[in-house]
């Protein structure tokens, strides 16, 4: 199906909901759309951009809150705050700035002895990106000697510089943090493993956190030693850190608000600088000809997401692209605003019980996030 939800005006790109709706454009404020934005992301700016997302630029283990029921939260800031402190003088290349590319490095020297990574156990909402990127912050090294990225963002580097530049341009780092390590996919578990025993030589410290295996329902989680034992030989490296916890964007709060109108989400689109309007089905139709690696690319300056009639994902193809979506909304505090059906129904039965389970839930937990804080929008 093509992108049919915008068309060129003579002063730019209006959705068809909106001429649907009656709703006279404004020409200051119309809305752009999704689906307009194909964007090219250059090599370099992978390399520039593992850094912590928007969201997590100003968190510090001092502002993680941990619940009082939950013993194990403050145990996990104590010991990750310890882990930062130690990495202080232990880094396999000599100081100084390195291009992208790590090249006029000196010798690494014998990597340390002991355990050289953390990885953050448990389920989603307890604040675990918060806990890595504080450690990412809390680790006593110039930004470009550490690096931050999920999963599917490190595999896209691979894909961008090949493995051995990929070597090259992390192996000067004191620090790589993982976020959402994904072990449903056996290639690219076994290419990440890989490169990060790579690094591990290199004497890099490693912290990540993870998603769920196929098939490992349980907590909405796995245990460690599942983890351990995807990454293989790199199991003696990592020291696992249990997070109990409940989803503390939840906790406490409000349920989220129900969807709104078609006209109410497209007033508001109209009257918010930087909204993007689009119809869900369209959407999830571009999402498929944009790489992933490209979604945060597509959210680029936008103020607020504005989507009518959301419905149910058609299929798992299309909801893992909705989820990697998802996150790069909520790493950049993009507010969504939505008609149809609340975001709680947007995955199956089935999908919600198979082994992307985690994934799904993560995603209902971020959209929800996301729809309290566009409630304003409407409102205003």
């Amino acid at each position: 199906m093509s992108c049919s939800v915008a068309r060129p005006l003579e002063w730019g790109t209006v959705s068809s909901s909106t001429a649907a709706s009656g709703i006279e454009p404004i020409p200051e404020a119309a809305p752009t759309s999704l689906c307009a934005r194909e964007p090219h992301v250059p090599a370099d700016r992978l390399v520039a951009e593992m850094v912590p997302p928007p969201r997590f630029d100003s968190v510090r283990f001092e502002t993680y809150i941990p619940d009082p029921n939950q013993p194990s939260q403050t145990e996990a800031v104590q010991v990750l705050a310890g882990f930062a402190a130690g990495l202080g003088g232990a880094h396999a290349v000599g100081g100084g700035k390195r291009g992208f590319f790590g090249f006029g490095k000196a010798k690494a020297p014998k990597t340390p002895a002991g355990p050289r990574g953390v990885y953050l156990d448990g389920g989603y909402g307890v604040g675990k990106t918060h806990l890595l990127a504080s450690l990412w912050h809390a680790t006593p090294a110039e930004p470009a000697l550490k690096a931050f990225g999920t999963f599917v963002e490190l595999t896209n580097l691979v894909g961008a510089l090949g493995f051995q530049k990929t070597v090259q341009t992390l192996s000067g780092h004191r620090l790589l943090c993982i976020d959402e390590f994904e072990l449903d996919d056996p290639g690219d578990t076994v290419l990440v493993s890989t490169l990060l025993g790579k690094l591990v030589d290199a004497g890099v410290a490693l912290a990540a956190t993870s998603n769920t295996l196929p098939g490992k329902l349980g907590e909405g989680r796995f245990a460690a030693a599942d983890f351990l034992r995807e990454i293989q030989g790199l199991s003696a490296h990592f020291r696992p850190l249990r997070i109990d916890g409940e989803d503390y964007r939840h906790r406490g709060l409000p349920e989220a608000p129900a969807p709104f109108t078609d006209e109410q989400v497209t007033k508001a689109a109209y009257a918010t600088a930087g909204a993007s309007l689009d119809d869900f089905p369209h959407l999830l139709d571009h999402l498929a000809r944009v790489h992933p690696s490209r979604y945060g690319a597509l959210t680029d300056d936008l103020k607020a997401v504005c989507l009518t009639d959301v419905q149910p994902v058609p299929d798992q193809s299309t909801a893992l692209r909705l989820v990697v979506l998802a996150d790069r909304l909520y790493d950049r505090e993009v507010p969504v605003l939505a008609s149809g059906m609340p975001f709680d129904q947007l995955f199956s039965e089935e999908m919600l019980n198979g082994g992307y389970r985690k994934k799904y839930f993560r995603a209902i937990s971020r959209l929800t996030a996301l729809a309290r804080d566009a409630k304003g929008l409407v409102e205003a």
